[in-house]
Formats: C-alpha cells, structure tokens, sequence
C-alpha cells in the first residue's frame, strides 16, 4: 500500500488527440434515443433471468489482484465471474463499442465501467445503456451516499451506479511552495512561472477556467467557455505554464519539474504513502469531482446477474474491501468507520496506512469539500463542437 502506483496511464475523456477527436466523432452520429418509460423498463426486467455469469470489464488497478471480492460474490450467489481489465481510455472503449452497439449486437460484457464526461453521455443519449431496476437494488439504495444518488449526469440513478470518484484540485511540492495555497488563483500566480502543471484534458482545464472565474461548469454557457478560455489563453501566453500534462503530471510534482499543478487527489495520495513531498487541496473556488460508473450495455447477454453483482459491491464490508485497495473515494459512507475498525485492530505499517486512509480527505472529503465540488459541462454534439475547439487550442498549441 506504500507504492507509488498510477491506476491509468492514458487520457481519461475524449479531445485530446487526433485519435480521440476521430473516435468521438464516429460515435456521435446516431439518433439519440427517447428517454426509457417507466413501463418498458419494467417489462424488460421481468423478462430476465439469473444465468449464473457475468463479465466485467473494467479499468485497470480497480480490483484487488486476488480478486476477494468477486470470489465471495461468486460464493454468496452462485453467479461465476470473468473479469477483464480492458478499459484504458473512454474514447478509446466508445469508438470501439459504438459500431457494435448500433448494428445491435452485443459487446460481450455485462457491466462496463466508464467516467461521467463525453463518451457517457453518448452512450446514453443514444441508447445503448440498460435503464436499471430500482426495485432489484437494496443494497445500493440503502447504503450509498446521498452525493451520488443524483447526480447531473445521471440523474436518478437511471443508468449507472458509481463505482469510485476521484477528485481534480491542486497538487504542489512541499520543497517549493512553502504556504497552502488555498486559491485556484495560484495557478495562475506570476511568482510560479515556468513551474505550473495544467492538464490537457479539454474538460478538465476548462473547468479550472470557469472556477477561476467564479463560474459554475455545470450551469455554464458558450459565453462563459469564451470567457475561460481567454482567461486559460493568458495564463499560456504569460510563461506561466511548464506544460499541459497526461498523467505524467505527478512525476513532475514529485521531482519539482513543476511545483504546483492541477491533480487527481488519489494520485497525490499514494504518493504521500509513498512519502513524497506532494500535498493536494480543493481550491476555495472550486474543484471537479469525476466518477466512474457502472452501467449494463444494450443487449449484454446477462443482464440480471449485472444486476446483482452491481448491487452486492454496495455491501459496505464489500466497498470496504475495494476501496482500500483502490485509494479513491467510494460512493458508500459507511466504508470510513469500517476501514477505521480494520486500523484499530490492525499493526505496524498496516495500522499506519489504513489510518492514512480513513483520515485523509482525499479519500473521504469533507462537507466542505463537497460543497465546492462540480461535475464537467453537460454537452450536446453540437455544443461539443463550439466546446473542444476553445480549449483545445490552448494546450495543443
């Protein structure tokens, strides 16, 4: 638990390359599907039947190498389990999963976990995600946590359960930056130039940009995007920026290539456990808080035993379990006082670690934090089109 490990080395939301731009593109193009009525949802699950498999694809590092967790599934219900980590990238997975969706075919996996961004929201808008079965839920209703029940890009919980969150705030280098800096502004502080990390993600900077403006990302509107673009577009031209970074950016926090920059707080928080020199703050303007969910493709051939398995991972011995392996933030509250009964039973650098855990706010934010949380901007197709160009045109210039 005390190395430094990254979970993704590869972009997490479409535009940020000529092979993510044509990818997104391919999949953007069907018709966009009618919401589900409420009778039909009904109707397909009183259809189904528990097979006895599933097939789980997921991120990489997002399971415990031996698996526990599954293994007690499989031993708790019956239901076997192949379990393929073969996600790297969201445009990646959509233009991939796109033409196989839309001729009606099957992808061959049972749950697919993807980030809220883009390629969600297509997969949504165009039908090719399963709407859930509430009433075949009682472990997610009872246990998850009121931040996720609701939220912008899935309201209700229609399609998708969280699997982990993770949030983008600040990351800086102790050696360096002597003071907390508590706003986004520092980002954009002149004292700092030639040693600040932004990320190239079009989504991303472009809510580091309206924060800084006092802007809401997800209420936000072409005018706003103008304005934080320009205001992106001088921090560039001002020097103030060493590079805009992939996942690469925590390398250079850690060695001071850069002294503070845009992050993802459970990279930083491996790499405290590791004892690097990295400390991550929630600026008082604003952060962004991205999750990835669970969700049963159109036509997965056990859509059921989805179901199920979905719902079980929302036992909080179960989340518990996950989310001291995984490190991010878990959508079920409970896990913190269980991971704190684990530390005062454990010893030695076990205790310390599980006590990292429980007590750090980047895997168990504060109200306060959470209070300054926002999701990414809610984008049409043809919003996308006035929305990648602005800020794309700052970090691949």
């Amino acid at each position: 638990m005390t190395q430094a490990r990254t979970r993704r080395d590869a972009f997490r939301i479409a535009g940020l390359s000529a092979a993510g731009l044509a990818l997104a593109a391919c999949g953007v193009q069907g018709k966009k599907a009618a919401p589900p009525k409420a009778d039909a949802v009904k109707e397909f699950w009183a259809k189904q039947t528990k097979h006895g498999r599933v097939v789980f694809a997921n991120w990489p590092e997002y399971m415990p190498e031996n698996q526990a967790p599954l293994k007690k599934f499989q031993q708790a219900t019956g239901i076997s389990y192949e379990y393929k980590e073969v996600i790297q990238e969201n445009a990646e997975f959509f233009g991939k999963a796109d033409p196989v969706l839309r001729a009606g075919q099957s992808l061959g996996f049972d749950i697919v976990v993807m980030t809220n961004g883009v390629q969600l929201q297509h997969m949504i808008d165009l039908g090719y995600v399963t709407a859930l079965d509430h009433s075949q839920m009682p472990n997610f209703l009872a246990n998850v946590g009121d931040k996720y029940k609701d939220r912008a890009y899935d309201p209700g919980n229609v399609y998708t359960m969280p699997y982990t969150s993770g949030v983008t705030g600040i990351a800086y280098n102790t050696k360096y930056v002597k003071d907390e800096p508590k706003s986004i502004e520092a980002l954009f502080d002149p004292k700092y130039k030639g040693r600040v990390g932004m990320m190239s993600d079009a989504q991303e900077i472009a809510n580091f940009g309206m924060f800084a403006l006092g802007l809401d990302p997800e209420k936000s509107t072409e005018a706003d995007w103008q304005k934080a673009g320009a205001k992106l577009k001088a921090q560039r031209d001002a020097g103030i920026v060493r590079k805009y970074y992939d996942q690469s950016y925590i390398d250079a926090v850690s060695k001071g290539d850069v002294w503070i920059s845009m992050a993802w707080s459970g990279d930083v928080f491996q790499r405290q456990l590791a004892g690097e020199p990295v400390k991550f703050v929630v600026p008082e303007e604003g952060g962004t808080i991205w999750t990835d969910n669970m969700l049963i493709p159109k036509n997965a051939a056990n859509p059921l035993d989805a179901l199920i398995l979905m719902d079980y991972l929302y036992q909080p011995a179960v989340a518990a379990d996950l989310d001291e392996f995984i490190q991010y933030v878990t959508p079920v509250p409970a896990v913190q006082d269980l991971l704190r009964e684990k530390a005062g039973k454990a010893t030695g650098e076990a205790k310390k670690s599980l006590e990292d855990m429980v007590d750090s706010p980047l895997m168990f934010p504060s109200e306060a934090d959470y209070a300054k949380l926002r999701t990414y901007t809610k984008l049409s197709t043809k919003q996308e089109q006035v929305f990648n160009p602005i800020f794309q045109s700052i970090t691949q210039a």
